[in-house]
């Protein structure tokens, strides 16, 4: 009966060499945080801090048969997302609020994020998309840099779709300026909300309705609408 192909001591020695670092390694996987695992703070609440962790998925549960699998992260409080193309060469467009309800841990019109109208500021709203890979393409897009360009600074921006769903078209966006701190000259926040037109490829902003009372979801049945709310969020298509 054959044992099996032999080994010389040399061969044998190097393979029990490898066990104790093969070992080593995966406790290491196994220890280790998930990849790119941050502390991430408030530019202007420094103090307020949170564990960013995007991971791939993992925490979604989900129908048997089904996979989770992170598309895009990083993205700052997104609300609202909108498709155009075919299955096999398509572009997203998410819109990003920048916040919500007002506080001072939030505040838009802080010199510490640089004013209301800074292309950079991460409280006011714009729109990032994405290829078919989850590639970042363009953006942002449609951001307020100055009074009456782009969209509403104060926010929040809750909608947006495409007039023709994946065959593209018009797109629209709901904003508002109903988080601001103080009734502006022109009247009540609170009718502030309007729908507005947005040039998919300048980000040039256009009013198509305004002096609406409240905002208003932009939710075609050829659209997913993705209320997902946090500076950490991601998105993650089944």
């Amino acid at each position: 009966m054959s044992a099996g192909p032999e080994m010389d001591d040399t061969t044998m020695k190097s393979r029990i060499a490898w066990i104790p670092l093969v070992f080593a390694l995966v406790m290491l996987v196994a220890m280790s945080p998930p990849a790119f695992a941050v502390v991430l703070s408030n530019p202007i609440c420094t103090d307020n801090t949170a564990f960013y962790s995007p991971g791939t998925g993992k925490d979604i549960v989900v129908p048997p048969g089904f996979k989770v699998s992170v598309f895009a992260q990083g993205l700052n409080f997104p609300v609202g997302i909108a498709f155009t193309g075919n299955k096999n060469n398509f572009q997203v467009y998410v819109l990003e609020s920048g916040h919500g309800l007002p506080s001072r841990c939030n505040d838009e019109t802080s010199p510490v994020v640089g004013g209301q109208f800074s292309p950079t500021n991460p409280f006011t709203p714009d729109i990032l998309v994405f290829n078919q890979n989850g590639a970042k393409i363009a953006g942002p897009l449609a951001k307020p840099t100055a009074a009456g360009v782009g969209l509403l600074p104060h926010g929040p921006s809750v909608g947006i779709a495409f007039e023709k769903g994946f065959q593209g078209g018009r797109l629209f966006v709901t904003d508002s300026d109903q988080a601001i701190r103080s009734t502006p000259p022109s009247g009540n926040p609170n009718n502030s909300s309007r729908i507005v037109m947005v040039d998919p490829n300048s980000g040039v902003v256009t009013p198509f309705i305004v002096g609406l009372p409240r905002m208003i979801p932009l939710r075609p049945r050829s659209q997913m609408a993705l209320p997902v709310f946090g500076s950490s969020s991601r998105i993650a298509p089944w």
